[in-house]
């Protein structure tokens, strides 16, 4: 049905629809990849080995050289450990409070831009399916101008329309994929976050 004919003939054929979801597939990109890379870089080092190096630190009495480790190590377990340290010899419940809070601030760093991959993953579908039913439409519009005669008229229109389908699956997958990955890795990095807080409270009360 579309031999002979180029991607920018073929995105024409799909009406101004195609062009949203052209901008909603860039867009969705451009998050995905800075999430990934965002993610990446604050997962170089895990909890563990974070907590393992601050609890040699505190068991020599090196305080200074754990709040160092810290702030020498981006990821929100470390920041978050970084926010309990800088109040040692304070009150628990000060301490549990400061780590709480910085858990919230980092959750909304990790969950920041992931609420488009996840509107453009809800709606693309929808955007396609929008540019079938006009196209469509704009096929019996045709074929009613024409006559009985034009089937091939009503064909190639809705082939044309069907495009819009196809682009709005194309670019409402990935980003479905992607955001459902996002939770995930969300949740993990919270699950550390918390974790890392309850064992520097175990850690800095019995060091007290």
């Amino acid at each position: 049905m579309f031999k002979g004919q180029n991607i920018f003939e073929i995105i024409a054929a799909g009406g101004f629809t195609m062009y949203i979801l052209i901008l909603c597939s860039i867009i969705s990109i451009a998050v995905i990849i800075e999430r990934v890379l965002y993610y990446s870089r604050r997962s170089r080092l895990s909890r563990v080995s974070l907590m393992e190096q601050i609890r040699k630190e505190c068991g020599r009495g090196q305080m200074l050289n754990a709040v160092g480790i810290c702030k020498n190590i981006d990821t929100p377990s470390a920041r978050v450990a970084l926010a309990g340290l800088n109040l040692y010899g304070h009150d628990e419940k000060i301490i549990s409070n400061a780590m709480e809070r910085e858990i919230t601030v980092e959750t909304v760093k990790l969950e920041r831009f992931t609420g488009i991959v996840g509107s453009i993953g809800g709606t693309a579908v929808y955007i396609g399916l929008l540019g079938t039913v006009i196209g469509i439409m704009r096929a019996f519009n045709d074929i009613s101008r024409v006559g009985s005669g034009g089937m091939d008229v009503v064909t190639v229109g809705i082939a044309e329309a069907l495009v819009c389908t196809a682009a709005g699956l194309l670019v409402a997958i990935p980003a479905v994929l992607c955001f459902n990955w996002f939770s995930r890795k969300i949740d993990t990095f919270i699950v550390d976050m918390e974790l890392a807080a309850s064992e520097l409270v175990d850690l800095l009360c019995v060091k007290k």
